[in-house]
């Protein structure tokens, strides 16, 4: 008999798409999708949806029923309905029940976590590149990156107490897509993007389509040379400077003192424009890039969107901007190149 592929999170944008993906493996029998509301798209007639809250112990039951052999964990999310309290209940609570119920799980074989590079923080002394065994400067002292490195620490638990399953971590940059819907790309769709004054970040962004591609080869069989196991961090080659994302969207820039950043964050996030958070911020304030020689050589992905391209790809899907991008893309990307700007060791600013 083929896979069975638990999926939770299917709600959302990109867990729909990957469990429409994963089902067209010829080695993959059925996916169960769950989730506390309905998807945003329809799934595939081999795609199983289950109204389930995973803050119940509920999804045990349906893992058993269906005999799943493989999980794929895509809840664990910086925003969604019910506000922030709820948020990190389905983030920390959710994933606590998930795994008890993987721990009653006898066939299963594999555990997939989507992680962020969030869990490395965002600090002005960090180093240039973080590497996957790297510790943070400064801890996450809240919001979803303190969410998700909580739930990176109960996952290990979890590996040690079942060394029999396959277990992989996947930190995963700023997802961008013409479908993006992430608190980044609510930022970068305000009409005048609120910058941190003397500040001018380097960013990392990941495609949707590699992301989906990622969680699909972490699902499956390592490949041979290759291992799926472990912790990864995903992310295209490359940085982008927050001015060179503003330019490419035609989106100008109101530089601020940090102080009237955050009030004008709050603001923002009472009109419900975008959520734009404190850890947000400090990742707006001083970036972050991190190392993905495991992902391309122990691993063996190679995404086929740099970071530059996927957020292209992102920006093309966006309404016109203020300025003509195109333009100011151009000259804003010599000025870097003759700066060695773009170098993932380049200096922060």
């Amino acid at each position: 008999m083929g896979r069975v592929v638990l999926v939770t999170g299917v709600a959302r944008h990109l867990g729909a798409r990957f469990a429409a993906e994963v089902s067209r493996d010829p080695d993959v029998d059925l996916v169960v999708g769950v989730d506390v509301r309905p998807p945003q798209r329809e799934l595939p007639d081999d795609c199983r949806f289950v109204q389930v809250d995973l803050r119940r112990p509920s999804v045990a039951r349906v893992m058993a029923e269906h005999d799943v052999d493989t999980v794929v964990h895509l809840t664990v999310s910086a925003t969604g309905p019910g506000g922030r309290a709820v948020v990190k209940e389905t983030n920390v609570i959710g994933t606590m029940q998930l795994l008890g119920a993987c721990q009653k799980a006898p066939g299963l074989q594999r555990l997939v976590v989507k992680s962020t590079t969030g869990v490395y923080g965002s600090a002005p002394r960090d180093p240039a590149v973080f590497g996957e065994r790297m510790q943070p400067k400064d801890l996450p002292r809240g919001g979803f990156a303190k969410d998700a490195a909580e739930v990176e620490g109960y996952v290990r638990g979890f590996a040690r107490r079942r060394p029999d399953v396959a277990v992989t971590v996947l930190r995963f940059a700023n997802i961008v897509g013409p479908a993006g819907d992430t608190p980044l790309t609510e930022y970068f769709a305000l009409p005048v993007l609120p910058t941190a004054l003397g500040h001018d970040p380097r960013l990392q962004f990941i495609h949707e389509d590699d992301a989906v591609e990622v969680l699909r080869l972490a699902a499956g069989p390592a490949r041979p040379g290759t291992t799926n196991t472990g912790t990864f961090n995903v992310a295209g080659e490359g940085v982008l400077l927050l001015s060179q994302c503003a330019r490419r969207l035609g989106r100008p820039t109101v530089p601020l003192l940090l102080p009237a950043l955050g009030l004008v964050a709050g603001i923002v996030r009472q009109t419900r424009l975008a959520d734009i958070s404190p850890e947000q911020i400090r990742l707006l304030t001083h970036g972050r890039v991190v190392d993905t020689t495991q992902l391309r050589e122990t691993f063996g992905y190679v995404p086929k969107f740099t970071t530059p391209e996927a957020f292209a790809d992102f920006a093309a899907a966006q309404s016109p901007g203020l300025l003509p991008p195109e333009r100011l893309a151009a000259v804003t990307d010599r000025l870097a190149g003759l700066l060695g700007t773009d170098h993932p060791d380049a200096p922060r600013s």
